[in-house]
């Protein structure tokens, strides 16, 4: 059981996104929900919760200052940010407590659902193996271009992009791994992704791994385990659980149905 935190000052808000991730995950989540930053940071530890969605702007004590009291309490926490704000100092802070992702309000369902999954992968992780102590220094976004300093052909980058992800979507990789290998800031880079492809690049990710999974399953040669590894996932239920919600089937149920025609 995932226990999340949804925090937000507007009532509405709050209840529709408890709503949506109880109704996406039935029976695999306890949501708890907080109206300020001070709230959060008081349920979450109370709860013993390992995953935090925090808006930004709230009264008291705001979410990024409530993310950086529950990143010290758990540095394993994974925290997701959804505001109604694209401000550039929002993004920087957000990656400066090591945010999962940023996300822009009203987002699509897609995004939230794909980031949460991400999310349970990471809490799954941790709690098989012990994590090495990450220090302040590599937490922090590396020195990089900026907004202004940077003039680049949006073809050029798609393409970097995408070639780096079919060279690497096997690996378990983040955006800040193909941040770093074109040499941008974690913040730049995800304003550049979202502009270039219009979804974060998770969503972006599973979709990717997704089609592969498919091309994969219409060989009856390659067991379906197998699938899920080639095609990028390390956990066999992490995959048919992604799966299932994205394509609206399992696997072998897919499979039989690509056999068939």
């Amino acid at each position: 059981m995932y226990r999340i935190l949804v925090a937000d000052d507007e009532p509405i808000e709050r209840q529709v996104i408890n709503k949506k991730i109880k109704a996406f995950f039935p029976n695999l989540v306890e949501v708890f929900v907080a109206e300020n930053g001070i709230e959060a940071v008081k349920k979450y530890t109370e709860n013993m919760c390992n995953i935090a969605v925090l808006d930004i702007e709230m009264p008291g004590m705001n979410g990024l200052e409530a993310a950086t009291q529950i990143r010290n309490l758990d540095k394993d926490c994974s925290i997701i940010f959804l505001t109604a704000f694209d401000e550039f100092s929002y993004a920087k802070r957000a990656i400066e407590v090591r945010a999962l992702d940023y996300l822009l309000k009203p987002g699509s369902d897609e995004e939230l659902i794909n980031i949460l999954e991400e999310a349970f992968r990471i809490c799954d992780s941790n709690s098989k193996a012990p994590k090495a102590e990450v220090s302040q220094k590599d937490s922090e976004s590396t020195p990089s271009l900026e907004y202004s300093e940077v003039d680049i052909h949006s073809n050029t980058l798609i393409r970097d992009i995408t070639g780096y992800i079919e060279s690497h979507y096997m690996e378990d990789i983040a955006l800040q791994d193909i941040a770093g290998y074109l040499n941008y800031s974690d913040v730049y880079f995800c304003k550049l992704f979202k502009q270039n492809f219009g979804k974060n690049f998770i969503t972006y990710l599973n979709e990717f791994r997704m089609a592969r999974a498919k091309d994969l399953l219409a060989d009856p040669g390659i067991n379906i385990k197998d699938v899920g590894y080639k095609a990028g996932f390390r956990d066999p239920n992490y995959f048919t659980r992604i799966f299932k919600r994205m394509v609206g089937m399992t696997p072998s149920e897919y499979r039989s149905g690509a056999l068939e025609k």
